[in-house]
């Protein structure tokens, strides 16, 4: 089974990225002088070796049986993941700053009006954190939620957690983003949030979660407010590595670990929140960037995808 391929365009995403890096590669010539490049093109050859690497993971997909074990009970995996990373998993997206101001923008100290943020899919606290230590808005509060229990647990057992300090009110939960009976964090109401970080989440969630996901999140943003999502993109070097074994549906896999992976297109993500969800664009980019590996004469080559969505201001 292959895929039927769309426009180049529509593959590699055809809007104009964020700034995510300023290295540009200039000359074919230099692509060995550093480690990685910035938004590098990708022409029909990187397409097709990605089309041909993936159609081969289609003659050993994941077995019926084992799918329904992965399916049934995610949240086993992402303990474990989080248990067997438990000493070295926080690292702060320092990214963040740059690519999302708007995170920034509502901690400032001029900006002392009262803003909600809720974080989906925390982890260890990598964005919490970060946040909270730079925050100056004395009407600020930040909500840290994942569906693993030992996540959430990691985040509470960290000394910068303070639920009400002089960096702001800090709460977290245990919440599934794909629950079907639409209850939101613990002590969140509807439509209190002002903006939801969305990074490295959607993609673990099966397709047939969307729409109760987006259904989710709309029951927890304000008129006005806003999603910051970034994820993995279509043709990403961990997707063209999946080996045998390891595809569970079109584009969808399951890692060594046990946990989910998805990879988007530009377009997959205009349908899911905007089309069959009740939220306008802001922007959708394409973030590829050429890793070289210098020593063996290597290119592998990334792709995430980065946006902002709207929830509509009520008129």
């Amino acid at each position: 089974m292959t895929e039927t391929k769309p426009p180049l365009e529509s593959r590699i995403g055809k809007d104009s990225p964020f700034t995510f890096g300023q290295r540009y590669l200039q000359d074919e010539n230099d692509v060995f002088n550093h480690n990685a490049w910035d938004h590098v093109e990708w022409g029909e050859e990187q397409i097709e070796a990605a089309q041909e690497m993936i159609a081969k993971q289609y003659e050993h997909p994941v077995k019926e049986f084992d799918k329904k074990l992965y399916n049934e009970n995610p949240a086993k995996y992402w303990d474990i993941f989080y248990k067997n990373n438990r000493e070295n998993f926080f690292k702060d997206r320092k990214w963040l700053q740059i690519e999302f101001p708007r995170l920034y923008e509502v901690t400032s100290e001029d900006y002392q009006r009262e803003c909600t943020v809720l974080e989906v899919g925390c982890g260890a606290g990598n964005t919490m954190f970060p946040i909270l230590s730079q925050n100056k808005n004395k009407n600020f509060k930040i909500f840290g939620c994942d569906y693993s229990s030992v996540a959430v647990d990691l985040v509470r057992s960290n000394p910068e957690f303070a639920p009400n300090n002089e960096k702001g009110v800090a709460f977290s939960s245990v919440w599934d983003l794909a629950n079907p009976e639409g209850k939101l964090p613990e002590g969140l109401e509807p439509h209190s949030v002002d903006v939801v970080v969305l990074v490295f989440v959607f993609s673990a969630l099966h397709p047939n979660q969307w729409a109760t996901a987006i259904n989710n999140l709309a029951k927890a943003l304000k008129p006005g407010g806003q999603i910051l999502f970034r994820d993995y993109g279509r043709y990403d070097l961990a997707q063209v590595r999946f080996k045998k074994g390891r595809l569970l549906d079109d584009n969808f896999y399951i890692r060594g670990d046990g946990t989910r992976v998805y990879f988007f297109t530009e377009d997959e993500l205009r349908q899911i929140f905007t089309k069959h969800g009740p939220f306008t664009e802001n922007r959708i980019a394409t973030d590829r960037r050429l890793l070289v590996n210098r020593k063996k004469q290597l290119k592998m080559y990334r792709n995430w995808l980065q946006a902002v969505f709207e929830m509509p201001a009520t008129e």
